[in-house]
């Protein structure tokens, strides 16, 4: 069995680094350096048969996850050629390096050729706080990664040590990641510690990014940060995890008990985004609605209402101890990554549908679009057009999805004239089971026609779901100002004649068109 030696090459400058380092790279004479950007790197490229440097990673990945997975592929395959071989990081093995943590992660396997040997090395956390002048361990510092910031670093206020923050645009992020700072928070760049260049820069949040050009050996130390990132959702996840810990009725929910509510917060998120727009005729009050003068503020408590639908469902399934939130929000960032390659892979401006054209395609949603259906296809192994489709959709969102899926590969009219015939001769089916007072074929061809008009409603362009919404909530709207007007003349409904209730809907009409 082969052994992958992994040593550290400390924060910078020679004399940091240990001689049991030394000693390593002196006896073993297949050498790996994880990147030869490192002032003490010369130590292993200048021994005797040089070292094999994996920098050309950093510019052909997709990602440094990627970087980091490769290489730790390549020193297991050297290793089994070569047997006992040399990995050298910067700084120490042990702080903040992931390759070294995929090599432990494989070495553990049943199958695994190799072992792994750490050996200790001064990493740039010494001089840090040196040059702080603090205990990390009584000061409680919190260290994080510049990369993972966001979600590495939420709910805290600080202090916070942030490492590999290697370029401007790394401190940009990591700026933004905190919305609610104030700009004026103190924070510290370490620059090249322990090097003849080093820069100990005390500036503030507002000008992380604006300050020196950060590289491989640049840090930052925020001593205290107003509100801790990621504050407002992790103190909402709290809350949801109490309450279902000691509400009672709370307590007693299940997956299936909250489907009706979440169907419920769903329609009200699009209620309260259809009276986004003030006027907006497509959005027929509702009577009944609590809506405030704010469409925005309506529609912030609605989402807010559906989230909790959401983290209602994980805090359920992290306390049976089958997944957790986190488990949610890594699978759709996965998954919105793998299905965005125009945004996130190589090929960042055309289609990835016709290579064998030769031609650059621009791209356009549509594009977009089919790149993202065929590669949900692929990943999810499906075999028909309609896998993935819920059968518990609404009847028409879910017929109007059907016909999309099977028009995708041809089985449509071209246009509408082919469609409207349709619903011609449905109706006209529908009228022939009517008079033969058959009950399962007034049922059958009723749907028949529903699908028909669906048809339509998808080649002009129409969401069906919604227009039959918006013509409902017109007929409510108009049958409301019947009741109104019947109220004012002392009229009972539900004693007047059709006639009478036909003048009140005219006059209900007439007052509408009047209005517009």
């Amino acid at each position: 069995m082969s052994t992958i030696t992994v040593v550290g090459l400390g924060p910078g400058a020679d004399d940091h680094v240990t001689v049991d380092t030394l000693r390593s790279i002196e006896h073993i004479a297949r050498r790996h350096l994880r990147t030869a950007v490192h002032p003490s790197a010369h130590l292993v490229l200048d021994a005797p048969s040089g070292a094999v440097t994996h920098d050309d990673l950093y510019e052909s990945a997709d990602t440094f996850d990627d970087v980091y997975a490769e290489i730790a592929e390549r020193l297991i395959a050297d290793a089994a050629v070569h047997g006992d071989i040399l990995y050298a990081v910067p700084g120490s093995p042990l702080v903040l390096e992931r390759t070294v943590r995929l090599l432990r992660e494989r070495s553990a396997g049943a199958a695994a050729h190799f072992t792994v040997d750490l050996r200790p090395a001064m990493s740039f956390l010494d001089v840090a706080w040196a040059r702080l002048g603090i205990d990390p361990v009584e000061a409680g510092v919190r260290l994080v990664d510049g990369h993972e910031f966001a979600t590495a670093a939420a709910d805290q206020a600080g202090p916070l040590l942030i490492a590999h923050t290697h370029a401007n645009w790394v401190l940009s992020d990591i700026k933004l990641a905190v919305e609610s700072a104030t700009g004026d928070e103190a924070v510290v760049i370490l620059h090249a510690l322990g090097t003849a260049d080093e820069q100990i820069v005390h500036t503030t949040w507002s000008e992380l990014d604006r300050t020196v050009d950060a590289d491989h050996l640049t840090s930052v130390y925020v001593p205290h940060l107003a509100t801790p990132v990621g504050y407002h959702y992790t103190r909402f996840h709290r809350l949801a995890r109490t309450l279902r810990e000691q509400c009672p009725w709370d307590v007693e929910q299940t997956h299936r008990s909250l489907i009706p509510y979440l169907l419920e917060e769903t329609y009200e998120v699009v209620d309260a985004i259809q009276a986004l727009e003030a006027g907006d005729d497509t959005a027929a009050p509702d009577a009944t609605s609590e809506a405030t003068a704010d469409p925005d503020a309506d529609l912030i408590e609605e989402l807010g209402d559906l989230l909790y639908q959401i983290e209602f469902h994980a805090t359920i399934a992290e306390q049976e101890g089958r997944f957790t939130i986190a488990d949610v929000a890594d699978g759709i960032h996965d998954k919105l990554v793998r299905r965005h390659p125009h945004v996130f892979g190589a090929d960042t401006a055309h289609s990835t549908g016709d290579a064998s054209s030769g031609a650059d395609t621009p791209l356009d949603s549509t594009t977009v679009l089919a790149n993202w259906d065929e590669i949900k296809r692929v990943e999810k192994g499906r075999t028909s057009v309609f896998d993935g489709i819920p059968r518990s959709m609404p009847a028409l969102a879910y017929a109007a999805k059907v016909g999309r899926k099977a028009s995708k590969v041809g089985f449509d009219w071209t246009d509408v004239s082919g469609a409207i015939p349709k619903v011609v001769e449905e109706t006209g089916e529908l009228v022939e089971a009517i008079d033969a007072d058959d009950a399962r074929e007034i049922d059958a061809e009723l749907g028949d026609l529903l699908f028909a008009v669906v048809n339509v409603a998808r080649h002009v362009g129409v969401d069906p779901e919604l227009a039959l919404r918006q013509a409902a909530d017109k007929f409510r709207t108009r049958f409301e100002g019947v009741e109104a007007l019947a109220t004012d003349r002392s009229i009972d409904l539900r004693d007047a004649t059709l006639a009478t209730l036909d003048e009140l809907w005219d006059e209900v009409k007439r007052v509408e068109r009047s209005q517009h």
